[in-house]
């Protein structure tokens, strides 16, 4: 079985809807592969209480709780390994992660980022696009690097930036097409073996 552990900070709506498409995709039944578990860095986050309601094992720790990145990061890592992950899956997870972490997951950590890197990583990417007068933005799905928003691309959605747009209108359309992409890629990573 090709494990996927999803982590995530909040509400889990990317996560939500990569649950969903597990389930309407029968990735299980295809691909033998099933959404495991899911993690949070916050024990409040409510897509907890979403994965609970479908069956998905789930565990939380604040980072708050550890003196150092290094600690949470190993802990994060010894919460993830009992599921042996064939992909470990940030959804809306706010935490930077340490090079020590990105590189044991290396090749199947996988992040989406709302805009169309190489195209604004970082924060504010909505706003950012807006000032700098584009006429698109989106999402992209890739595979996490040591760099920030720099791994090699998987998959992208486009919208287009209104001329009455503020960060909020955008960021609601590109959230809306993120729901979508990320299944997508998710299900091109697990088709390519």
């Amino acid at each position: 079985m090709k494990n996927i552990v999803i982590l995530i900070s909040g509400e889990g709506s990317n996560m939500a809807a990569i649950v969903r498409a597990a389930e309407e995709g029968r990735w299980t039944e295809r691909f033998g592969a099933r959404v495991a578990a899911v993690l949070s860095n916050r024990p409040e986050a409510a897509g907890l209480v979403f994965a609970r309601e479908h069956g998905i094992a789930t565990a939380a720790m604040s980072h708050k709780d550890f003196a150092t990145r290094e600690a949470f990061d190993a802990a994060l890592a010894a919460a993830i390994e009992p599921h042996a992950p064939a992909l470990v899956v940030l959804a809306g997870f706010m935490r930077i992660l340490t090079p020590g972490f990105v590189e044991r997951y290396a090749g199947r950590l996988i992040n989406i980022h709302p805009s169309l890197l190489p195209a604004f990583p970082g924060l504010n990417t909505h706003q950012r696009a807006i000032e700098a007068g584009c006429r698109v933005a989106g999402a992209t799905v890739h595979q996490v690097t040591v760099e920030l928003d720099h791994g090699p691309i998987l998959d992208q959605a486009v919208v287009p930036v209104l001329a009455d747009d503020t960060p909020a209108t955008l960021a609601e359309r590109v959230l809306t097409q993120e729901h979508r992409l990320y299944p997508r890629a998710i299900e091109g990573w697990l088709r390519r073996g």
